[in-house]
C-alpha cells in the first residue's frame, strides 16, 4: 500500500555520479574521509562509467586531480588539452558514447597551486574578471574533449554568460550548462578537499554564499537564468532543502542538488559505528532531496542506489 500511494519516487535516471580521476596513479587511491570512494585511474574510471550505464544512472560528473608539480597560479592543467580532466573526458566518451551524460567540473580549484576557484590578484584576492577568461577557455577545451554538460562551480559573477558565449563561439550550442546557482560556503565540503588533493589555505567566503541567506540565492538564480543556464543546482543538498524547494518552485528548468562529501561521510561513519541503518539512511536522504524539488541528484551512492532501487 505504501509503495502504491507513494508521492515521491526515486528512479535511477534521477541520479548523477560524481567521480574523481587522478593523474599518474596505477591503482585506484582510496579516499580516507569518504569510505568506498576512490580517486580513479583512467582505466578504473572507464569501468565505473560502464557500471553506471548498466545501473541506469543518467550522468557522471568528472573531477580531475593533476599531479602537484603541474599545478600553478593560473590552473594551467585546466586548459591543457592533455590535462587529466580532458583526457578523462575523452576516455569516458570513448567507453560509453552517448549512453551516459558526461559532465565536467568547470573550476580552477583542482588545478591551482593556491587551491582557490579563480585567479588571484596582487593582494591575494580572487580576481573575478580574470577568472572568467580562464573559465571561457576551460569550457572550450572541455567541450572539445567530449563533455555533454559543463558545470561552472566557481561562483564567479557572470560565469554562466561567459561560458555560454565561449561555447557558442566554437559552434558548441549543443553543450549544456549546469549552473551551480546556490553554492554555500559549507563545512560539509571538508572531505572533498582530500578527494581533489586541494591546496587551499583559508576559505572561499568571498565568493561562495552565506549559509544564513535565502534572497541571495534567488538573485543568483535570476542572473543564471538570464545568462543562459540550462539547469540549475543547489549545493549542498541536505542542509539546504528549503533553498532547494524555493528554487524548484521558481523555475521551469531542471533543478539538481548535490549531496556533497560531508553528507556522504556522515552517513558512512555513523553506519560503520552501527548507529544507523546504512541503506535506510541513504534512501531516506535521497528521497528527502527529491521531495524538496530536485529532478536530479549528484550523489556518491548513485550507482549503488540505482542498482538497489529495483529491489526496494
Amino acid at each position: 500500500m505504501r509503495r502504491m500511494v507513494a508521492e515521491t519516487r526515486l528512479h535511477p535516471a534521477d541520479l548523477i555520479l560524481p567521480a574523481f580521476v587522478r593523474e599518474g596513479v596505477s591503482e585506484p587511491v582510496p579516499i580516507a574521509a569518504m569510505p568506498g570512494v576512490v580517486q580513479h585511474t583512467r582505466d578504473s574510471l572507464k569501468k565505473a562509467a560502464a557500471e553506471a550505464v548498466e545501473a541506469g544512472v543518467s550522468g557522471i560528473m568528472l573531477f580531475g586531480v593533476p599531479e602537484d608539480e603541474k599545478k600553478d597560479a593560473l590552473g594551467t592543467p585546466g586548459t591543457d588539452p592533455d590535462g587529466i580532466l580532458q583526457v578523462a573526458l575523452r576516455d569516458v566518451r570513448a567507453e560509453v558514447g552517448d549512453d551516459l551524460l558526461v559532465m565536467s567540473d568547470l573550476c580552477l580549484d583542482e588545478t591551482t597551486d593556491h587551491g582557490h576557484c579563480g585567479v588571484l590578484d596582487a593582494e591575494g584576492r580572487v580576481d573575478n574578471d580574470a577568472t572568467l577568461e580562464r573559465y571561457a577557455e576551460m569550457a572550450q577545451v572541455q567541450a572539445d574533449a567530449g563533455a555533454h554538460v559543463v558545470g561552472p562551480s566557481g561562483m564567479m559573477d557572470g560565469q554562466i554568460g561567459v561560458v555560454r558565449d565561449a561555447l557558442d563561439q566554437i559552434g558548441r550550442e549543443d553543450v549544456a550548462i549546469l549552473a551551480y546557482t546556490a553554492k554555500y560556503a559549507s563545512a560539509f565540503f571538508g572531505p572533498f578537499r582530500e578527494a581533489v588533493a586541494s591546496s587551499l589555505e583559508g576559505d572561499r567566503k568571498t565568493y561562495q554564499q552565506d549559509p544564513a541567506n535565502v534572497r541571495e540565492s534567488l538573485r543568483e538564480l535570476a542572473l543564471d537564468l538570464e545568462e543562459g543556464a540550462d539547469m540549475v543546482m543547489v549545493k549542498p543538498a541536505g542542509p539546504y532543502l528549503d533553498i532547494l524547494a524555493r528554487v524548484a518552485d521558481a523555475v521551469d528548468v531542471p533543478v539538481a542538488a548535490y549531496q556533497v562529501s560531508g553528507e556522504y561521510s556522515m552517513v558512512e561513519a555513523a553506519a560503520e559505528k552501527g548507529w544507523i541503518e546504512r541503506d535506510r539512511a541513504i534512501f531516506e536522504t535521497l528521497t528527502g532531496i527529491k521531495r524538496a524539488g530536485a529532478r536530479n541528484i549528484l550523489t556518491y551512492w548513485a550507482t549503488e542506489a540505482a542498482q538497489k532501487l529495483g529491489r526496494i
